[in-house]
């Protein structure tokens, strides 16, 4: 990497320093493509030794934060591995049904079209041929014969009056199943666990984004950690999750496994519900009803909701359907069922969380750049995803700086770790173009930014500056 990778130096002060003697959290946060930048900045942490006691995360950063909590955090990283391969170029993309609406749309308009581009094409043809006639090279005759010819047979009234309503129709008719076949499908896979009011539109059109590949993704990603050589096939998410804290409880305190906190959002409640596996949680009873409401104690009765936290975190608000969680009978939710997805500006509640459990020092982890100057306008994105991607991205900027400014006095020290320039949107999972660069951003380089970044901002200027003072101190006091 070049220089232009290294940010600004912003080591803390002595008193304010790094100490592998404190209790540290490591906090992932961002949206789609940010995972691959969390990947790369996890595996410099690892490779050095730095010692993590808790892993918080929110939107995609719940993927690092679930591997490197169960000491499966290679597995980001490694040849065949979670962001290693092209399974990724499927996440988050435009909905099938709206894909297949597309191009039955341009089809249609197509076919409508065609009769006016025969008119307009007459324009060239003609003079073209006027021009082979001067020069004398031949050919003109043919030229405006034939396709006077074919102008006749398009406008001919066996063919333009019967064949183009017949297309529309059937374009429009095929426009209404692929959407009708959609919201069946979707009707067949959420079950009835909920009743909706006037879903019918909303069943047919839906959300633009779809989150199953993800989900699906980030599923057998912890299955294959979780099964190791045996070949068994993946169970349901209420299976899996129950797995996955089981694994965790059973070896919490062991070398590789840490504590785990995930933040989302319940839209039914409309309240942030922290979903976490920590060695000392709230003691029963002496909480606030608020608390208990929004706290998920992953060791307790809701166990077989580890892997629920992980699909509502994957979830956007707005853009792909929210994650259904149905509580257990004996929660304070009484057996309702609820809809968790992501909420951008949640990052201020995971640091709260992070507090108060009892964090020391914080190693936060974004994909985003710091703030621009003046006169330092991005080039506006002119795709769809670019453009959803440039709102998240704006939205979760803003959120984490607030979230950072007002609980700087929270912590005894907080150390960032984010690129300098990152042109890669949330959505390019193929990579996108750099005007700044006049190249091409890929996501394996995403990754190694982190893994670079990993070390130049934190291993190296904090990590080992550290251990110069502690080596000075002990030398001071011998």
């Amino acid at each position: 990497m070049t220089a232009e990778s290294t940010p600004p130096a912003s080591t803390p002060p002595a008193d304010t320093g790094y100490s592998p003697h404190r209790r540290t959290a490591l906090v992932l946060t961002g949206t789609g493509t940010a995972g691959a930048y969390h990947a790369g900045v996890v595996r410099a942490l690892h490779e050095a030794g730095v010692k993590v006691d808790l892993v918080a995360g929110r939107g995609i950063g719940v993927v690092g934060a679930a591997f490197a909590a169960v000491d499966g955090a290679e597995r980001l990283w490694a040849s065949g591995g979670l962001w290693d391969g092209s399974g990724t170029e499927r996440l988050y993309r435009w909905r099938v049904a709206l894909r297949m609406a597309a191009w039955v749309l341009a089809v249609t308009l197509a076919a409508v079209v065609l009769p006016m581009v025969g008119v307009v094409a007459a324009a060239a043809v003609y003079p073209v041929a006027y021009l082979l006639r001067i020069l004398g090279v031949g050919g003109d005759v043919w030229l405006t014969t034939g396709f006077g010819q074919l102008v006749e047979w398009v406008f001919a009234p066996a063919i333009l009056p019967t064949w183009l309503p017949r297309i529309v129709v059937f374009g429009l008719v095929g426009l209404l199943g692929v959407l009708a076949t959609a919201a069946v499908r979707v009707w067949m896979r959420g079950g009835r666990r909920r009743r909706t009011r006037s879903g019918f539109w909303w069943s047919l059109v839906g959300t633009p984004v779809d989150v199953l590949a993800a989900r699906g993704w980030l599923a057998d990603g912890l299955w294959q950690l979780m099964r190791g050589a045996a070949s068994i096939a993946r169970p349901g998410p209420a299976d899996l999750g129950q797995r996955f804290t089981d694994l965790l409880k059973e070896n919490l305190g062991q070398p590789g496994f840490r504590e785990l906190l995930v933040v989302t959002h319940d839209l039914d409640a409309r309240r942030d519900l922290v979903f976490a596996l920590l060695k000392q949680s709230d003691p029963p009873g002496g909480e606030s009803e608020d608390r208990a409401l929004e706290r998920i104690d992953l060791a307790g009765e809701a166990q077989r909701h580890g892997f629920d936290a992980f699909a509502a975190a994957l979830s956007l608000p707005a853009l792909t359907e929210p994650w259904p969680v149905r509580f257990g009978s004996r929660t304070v939710w009484r057996g309702e069922t609820h809809r968790l997805c992501d909420r951008p500006e949640s990052i201020g509640r995971v640091l709260d969380e992070v507090a108060r459990a009892g964090a020391e020092q914080v190693i936060f982890v974004s994909a985003l750049a710091p703030p621009a100057g003046s006169r330092q306008l991005a080039p506006s994105r002119r795709d769809g995803r670019g453009r959803l991607g440039e709102t998240l991205a704006t939205l979760e900027a803003t959120a984490e700086r607030d979230a950072l400014r007002a609980r700087a006095s929270c912590f005894k020290a907080t150390f960032e770790i984010r690129p300098v320039n990152n042109p890669v949107g949330p959505f390019d999972f193929r990579g996108c173009y750099d005007p700044r660069s006049d190249r091409t951003h890929t996501l394996a380089e995403l990754q190694e930014r982190g893994f670079d970044d990993g070390h130049r901002q934190f291993v190296g200027p904090v990590v080992g500056a550290s251990g110069e003072r502690i080596e000075s101190a002990a030398m001071s006091r011998s």
